[in-house]
């Protein structure tokens, strides 16, 4: 009996003709991540011979990396100038106006000033009051002399007027806050009134900064009373001069408008 020829059944193979064009991928894949990340490390001369060589490969020439849509137009360039312009005339016309307030604020300040000096030499006060004028405000100093008896927050009848005066001169410019700060010297006091300094210098703020606000042309909104107590003397506390002087009321009329630098200049006390 012949035997039959057995065919052995060959196993059909995949058919891999698609890795060819997936391997091709593949590297333009890679080629396009490392061109994009030379993006961040190269200067644009170097992105454009790259950008053009990687459009010639994709036979387009106008794809993602396209230099025309990397590089600035001479138009956006053009504008982005003249906004830089127009940020810097804001800024300038901002600083203007600014110094013009200052300015103004400067002028206001030494006519209220002159106005305080001329009342204190008409009146023969320069022992008892003065002025200043700095780059923070406006301080007018009156002894507790002029205005209080010895250890007392009561304004004294005959220095009513004073402060009526003052108050005639401060209705003159209403939009500046002002401060009423009461002082003492460093000697204790005890009496039945006041139990420390601290509760005398405030009390004679506020007593003096009321008699301030009598004047409907006031905002009380602006005004706020201090007391120091005997802890920001002027003078040394060791002799009576000194602690006369410690002894005070001081009206302080605050600047708006303070300059950065401490250029502005200082206006001495008229004597």
């Amino acid at each position: 009996m012949s035997k039959k020829t057995r065919h052995e059944e060959h196993e059909e193979h995949a058919d891999e003709s698609w890795l060819l064009p997936y391997s091709d991928l593949m590297t333009l894949l890679v080629a396009l991540f490392l061109v994009m990340y030379a993006m961040s490390a190269t200067d644009a001369k170097k992105f454009e011979e790259m950008s053009q060589a990687f459009s010639s490969a994709l036979n387009g020439g106008t794809g993602i990396l396209d230099q025309r849509s990397a590089t600035p137009t001479q138009s956006q360039l053009d504008q982005g100038k003249h906004d830089k312009m127009d940020s810097v005339v804001a800024d300038n016309t901002g600083e203007s106006d600014l110094a013009k307030l200052r300015k103004q604020e400067q002028e206001d300040l030494e006519k209220l000033k002159k106005q305080f000096d001329q009342y204190i030499n008409k009146n023969g006060l320069s022992d008892l009051l003065s002025t200043k004028l700095n780059q923070s405000q406006l301080m007018i100093t009156i002894s507790d002399n002029a205005l209080f008896a010895s250890g007392q927050a009561i304004v004294k009848d005959d220095s009513r007027q004073l402060a009526k005066s003052i108050s005639s001169m401060l209705q003159q410019f209403p939009d500046y806050d002002v401060l009423v700060q009461g002082h003492t010297d460093n000697i204790p006091i005890s009496n039945s009134s006041y139990s420390s300094n601290w509760d005398l210098s405030v009390d004679r703020a506020l007593h003096f900064m009321k008699i301030l606000l009598l004047n409907p042309n006031l905002n009380p909104v602006k005004f706020s009373p201090i007391g120091y107590g005997e802890y920001h003397p002027i003078a040394p506390n060791t002799t009576a001069a000194g602690r006369a002087k410690n002894r005070r009321v001081e009206v302080s009329i605050l600047r708006k408008y303070q300059e950065a630098t401490n250029n502005t200049t200082v206006v001495p006390s008229g004597k």
